[in-house]
């Protein structure tokens, strides 16, 4: 692993239905030899062993049947062994290969203060996974739009089925596609849009401000960004006249029997068999503490799903589209969301690999040559999952937790495809991710020490001086009143109201919440020469794309 680099957030705890792009990338491209280790491949099996010719232009399969029933029968005691070094409650964990589901089980408790048990009918929260399962989707849409030129298409202008979707660059607007925005090559900022839906603004309002964004260069830069990618999801659904989650469910979940996946954080709500989202408190037990809605990125981060209806889309992945005898998604429309769009990983030394991002997938080519796809998804209130394939082996697995991420789902996934392919796990998975999700959470936090005041810290002035409301047209007015216990920010369509704490002078700070929350976080009032008021405040977390200051109205 080259330290952290291309892993550190940009901007927080950037794990909010992120993908962890970067993180898995890394994982992957570990397995897959980037650091000299380079073990001799299984032998082909002989002729009467061999396996269906893979449905995608790949290498002959390396992997015997053996090779993965070896990887398989490891499996119990690798989640058991993980969960009880994490205390993470509840995994769903399934197996595909050459179209068979060769394991599908659920361990541990759907909450962690009652009775019942995960099981492969649990409904999960899926956050990142939601991406590859969207461009599933998206392929079986735009190969409709081939056949009877209605719908988008991959690499026309969004502008054509999202009125009024505008990027800073007038330019970038007019030619910015479906493909740019699901493959995050757009130029929009690092998780652009995230801190907006954190306050509570809904997903019209967040596409509309993106326009506000400053932009990299167009294809030339990649950066995760939740809302580009839903941007890219939702035009095509505009473009079919209908809702993302009627898209999906005829697209996918109907044909392909996926009957308690859903796109909507309702209807995982009243699903009976859910899997809440858990927490690890203060004194290390995991709590059932916060409600993840994800509506406003659902394509990103919404969808909610159990482990075997995850083994019915991996199939269909692995198959080429097929299923149970069926051509469900187009062939060559679902091997284009495979391919590398955009270099998401440059290699940092001369031995070592590049990896791309596809559409919703990270893409990485091993030793072997192999297509190797992944993603992973989290949500720093209480999910982690992760999906990883070998297309031309038609192997992948689904591990879905219900528990913040702590590295659980990702080192299940990279220990089964080390033992598959080595026979052992080449290092301790859990270990390192745990270090890398820990880095991760640590990263953003501000570099100044909001605890105490300095020794030396001046006073603030009175009250009055800093109560008002200040606008801002990225993220709409911040209102500041006092009260019995001092000064109050309102931030948010709803106002969520953050108590502010006198630091030095004209700086306070304040506890952030929310999926993307980085500890605490200053406020710093200006005022304007022989102002007796303060005319502006700027957010230190909400500042990072220079956004973040606010002007008294």
């Amino acid at each position: 692993m080259h330290a952290a680099k291309g892993l550190r957030p940009r901007r927080g705890r950037r794990l909010a239905a992120s993908g962890l792009a970067a993180l898995l990338l890394a994982a992957t491209v570990l397995t897959s030899g980037a650091v000299g280790q380079d073990p001799s491949p299984s032998p082909t099996p002989p002729p009467s062993q061999a396996v269906p010719k893979p449905p995608t232009d790949q290498p002959p399969p390396l992997l015997t049947r053996a090779d993965v029933d070896r990887a398989v029968a490891r499996l119990d005691g690798v989640v058991q062994d993980m969960m009880k070094q994490t205390g993470v409650p509840g995994v769903a964990v399934g197996v595909v290969h050459q179209d068979r589901v060769l394991y599908l089980k659920g361990f541990g408790k759907r909450h962690v203060d009652e009775p019942p048990a995960v099981d492969p009918d649990t409904v999960f929260q899926l956050a990142s996974l939601s991406k590859p399962i969207g461009s599933t989707v998206v392929a079986g849409a735009v190969a409709d739009k081939d056949a009877d030129g209605r719908g988008a298409a991959w690499d026309e202008p969004v502008t054509r089925h999202l009125p009024g979707f505008a990027l800073k660059d007038p330019w970038v607007s007019g030619h910015v596609t479906v493909t740019d925005l699901m493959s995050h090559r757009s130029g929009l900022p690092d998780h652009a849009g995230d801190l907006l839906e954190d306050l509570g603004y809904d997903q019209a309002y967040i596409l509309g401000r993106l326009r506000d964004e400053p932009l990299a260069p167009f294809r030339a830069s990649y950066a995760y960004t939740n809302f580009g990618f839903t941007a890219g999801a939702e035009a095509v659904a505009r473009a079919e006249g209908v809702s993302w989650q009627k898209l999906a469910e005829d697209t996918l979940f109907r044909p392909a029997g996926m009957d308690s996946t859903s796109t909507t954080f309702a209807d995982y709500e009243k699903a009976a068999n859910k899997a809440v989202t858990h927490v690890p408190g203060p004194d290390g037990t995991w709590q059932a503490k916060y409600v993840r809605d994800a509506d406003a990125q659902a394509p990103a981060g919404g969808v909610s799903s159990t482990a075997a209806d995850m083994m019915r889309w991996l199939r269909l992945q692995l198959a080429g589209g097929r299923l149970d005898g069926r051509q469900l998604i187009d062939a060559a429309s679902l091997r284009h969301t495979h391919l590398p769009e955009i270099v998401s990983q440059p290699p940092t030394a001369p031995a070592g690999r590049t990896g791309f991002y596809g559409l919703g997938w990270n893409v990485n080519y091993d030793n072997q040559a192999r297509l190797r796809l992944s993603h992973s998804g989290a949500f720093e209130l209480g999910a982690n999952t992760n999906v990883t394939m070998l297309p031309g082996e038609q192997l992948g697995i689904v591990v879905l937790t219900n528990g913040k991420p702590v590295g659980l789902a990702d080192a299940v996934a990279q220990d089964f495809f080390d033992t598959a392919q080595y026979g052992k796990p080449t290092r301790d998975w859990l270990a390192l991710f745990a270090a890398l999700y820990t880095e991760m959470d640590d990263a953003g936090v501000s570099p100044t020490d909001y605890a105490d005041p300095p020794a030396a810290a001046k006073a603030a002035r009175p009250d009055g001086v800093y109560t008002g409301t200040y606008g801002n047209a990225y993220y709409g007015d911040a209102t500041v009143t006092t009260g019995p216990d001092g000064l109050v920010l309102e931030l948010g369509p709803e106002p969520k109201r953050f108590p502010l704490r006198h630091y030095d002078g004209d700086t306070f700070s304040f506890e952030t919440a929310g999926e993307n929350a980085v500890g605490r976080t200053g406020v710093t009032f200006s005022f304007g020469e022989g102002s007796t008021a303060a005319r502006t405040l700027r957010v230190e977390y909400l500042d990072e794309t220079g956004l973040g200051t606010f002007t008294r109205r």
